[in-house]
């Protein structure tokens, strides 16, 4: 059954995380933050201002690179745009765990980290740098000893976890895999009770899908915008 819950630190959800619980992974000032660049590229804002996009300026320096997600970013005509795209975010409105395809999911550890990060150099996922599996529990299926499909976490919106790097190998797909490892990882952030959510391209239908009969809900469409900044 749908329970409630506080939907307000997803409006700005890597501001909350950076501001708040990842407030030790993350560098800048009351205004502007981002992770650390070992462990993601996602910066945020914490008001869509000329002061704080000046404060990211600073943070990033000349030849930094932020990610934002937004509604509507008013970016200053100074900052150089390299891509924009959009993104659905979705969460899980349910307190008990969705209903997990029939296959063997294992927690990942340091061992696995070289073979996890091959997986997702293979299928692109999304940002994963060297220590974004530091973030929070990873899950994967192994089979003869290959990872073949893995999911983790990301950001820690106050009183959320993002499910995030859903990936599986192209030899591997069509078998419930991504669904499989979603499950687990859905699972783990409701045993710590926190609020399962997601980001998944705007226009990637099939993942949508899959997200949508394991019982996520689209809640809002986001703006990711990738660029540098210039000259002030």
């Amino acid at each position: 059954m749908p329970y409630a819950r506080d939907m307000t630190p997803l409006d700005n959800p890597f501001w909350s995380a950076l501001s708040g619980p990842q407030h030790a992974w993350s560098e800048g000032t009351g205004m502007a933050r981002r992770y650390r660049p070992d462990v993601a590229p996602f910066a945020a804002l914490q008001d869509d201002t000329p002061a704080a996009w000046a404060a990211l300026a600073g943070l990033l320096g000349p030849d930094g690179v932020g990610v934002l997600f937004g509604h509507g970013l008013q970016v200053p005509p100074h900052w150089t745009t390299l891509r924009t795209f959009e993104i659905l975010q979705m969460t899980y409105p349910h307190a008990a765990p969705p209903d997990a395809p029939p296959v063997t999911v294992t927690r990942l550890g340091p061992d696995d980290r070289p073979d996890m990060q091959a997986l997702v150099t293979l299928t692109r996922p999304g940002p994963f740098k060297t220590r974004t599996p530091d973030l929070g529990a990873y899950w994967g299926v192994r089979e003869g000893g290959r990872l073949i499909a893995l999911a983790g976490e990301r950001a820690r919106p106050e009183g959320y976890c993002e499910v995030s790097a859903v990936c599986v190998h192209p030899d591997a797909q069509r078998r419930g895999l991504g669904a499989a490892v979603v499950a687990s990882a859905t699972a783990g952030i409701l045993a710590r009770g926190e609020g399962p959510f997601l980001h998944v391209a705007a226009d990637n239908d099939a993942a949508r899908r899959v997200y949508l009969r394991l019982g996520f809900q689209e809640r809002t469409v986001l703006t990711v915008f990738v660029g540098r900044p210039g000259p002030g």
